[in-house]
């Protein structure tokens, strides 16, 4: 039996919808896996006109009522009124709708329905209108799961790169608080575990330093050996095979390596918007359920256009499909607009 992804469906304003219903299609994912989208029905049915598609959908109350000859299931929520949504807006029902697709998907993971959750992105002005306290996707995967928020890494990967981040969406001075030992030692060993559920059975990991040049002996900040060297030693006494701290901006350019870690936002998210724009899956780890969700924004500008390019959302569905179960299981057009910092996936 194939794997289920749930697939949630992010902000119906967006093209949340448009990516995860041609990622649903795809021949490639269906051959992988069952997608099972998760999010308002009705929401779908407007994306799916509005790009001249017109699959058989089945509603589902539950993603074990999946049929293997099922054209598109999706996983019903009912989010929003008759006319509440409006495409390219910023809206509160829009932010609740993301959120509430975003819970049920992971529950259904949680439970062994799914096998594993892939989210398409909010819009994070949408869920602050809602009134949700949100930090983005990793840390509600770690509250809908019980985990602290504190212990989730965010891993960015497109063909043959990983990037880990030790801190993410955070000012800069949080981050630098926020950048002690335990926590880029933490880092590391989640990376490694990850590396090894996806298939790599002795993953080789370089780590960035936090400075220019990796603090130049010192010239340029202590952070480097004060803070990292020291996490990268106690991760390779417990057996990861870490090296660092590397200048950022030249390690990822060191060959034979298999993943990366980094210090700040910025030194991940920069080289992957930059190389693989609309390939990027964004995947949180260090929780009991694997979720990925894409390295792009909402693109409000470009909903209901057809325009919406699926390729980030089709890498991390077939990126999570190969995966092994981690519990039993219970029975061609232009890319989204990456200017939108107000609704980004990752």
């Amino acid at each position: 039996m194939k794997h289920r992804i749930a697939i949630a469906l992010g902000d119906p304003a967006g093209i949340g919808p448009e990516v995860a219903l041609k990622a649903a299609l795809d021949p490639r994912v269906r051959a992988a896996c069952a997608p099972i989208l998760v999010g308002d029905p009705a929401a779908l049915a407007v994306h799916a006109a509005a790009c001249g598609l017109r699959p058989r959908v089945r509603a589902v109350e539950r993603v074990e009522d999946a049929r293997p000859d099922d054209d598109i299931v999706v996983l019903a929520r009912r989010q929003l009124e008759p006319g509440e949504l409006k495409l390219g807006a910023v809206a509160a029902a829009h932010g609740r709708s993301a959120v509430d697709s975003a819970r049920a998907a992971v529950r259904e993971a949680l439970k062994g329905a799914a096998h594993a959750v892939v989210a398409a992105p909010h819009t994070e002005q949408a869920i602050a209108l809602a009134g949700i306290p949100f930090d983005g996707y990793p840390g509600l995967v770690a509250r809908e799961t019980g985990c602290d928020p504190e212990d989730v890494v965010l891993m960015l990967c497109w063909d043959q790169m990983r990037i880990a981040h030790a801190t993410l969406h955070v000012a800069v001075r949080e981050a630098l608080e926020r950048l002690t030992a335990t926590r880029v030692a933490h880092t590391i060993r989640a990376t490694d575990a990850a590396l090894k559920k996806l298939g790599i059975p002795a993953p080789r990991l370089a780590v960035s330093g936090l400075n220019p040049h990796a603090g130049e002996g010192g010239l340029f900040g202590r952070e480097d050996f004060e803070v990292i060297a020291p996490a990268i030693a106690t991760a390779q006494a417990d057996g990861v095979r870490a090296e660092g701290p590397f200048g950022a901006d030249t390690m990822f350019g060191r060959p034979g390596y298999d993943g990366f870690v980094v210090m700040l936002h910025d030194q991940g998210h920069i080289p992957a918007k930059l190389l693989a724009p609309n390939r990027t899956a964004a995947l949180t780890i260090g929780t009991p359920v694997l979720f990925s969700s894409v390295g792009h924004g909402s693109a409000l500008d470009i909903a209901g256009k057809n325009q919406a390019n699926p390729a980030a959302m089709i890498e991390a569905v077939l990126r999570l499909a190969g995966v092994p179960h981690p519990h039993p299981p219970a029975a061609g057009a232009a890319g989204p607009s990456l200017s939108h910092e107000r609704g980004r996936g990752a």
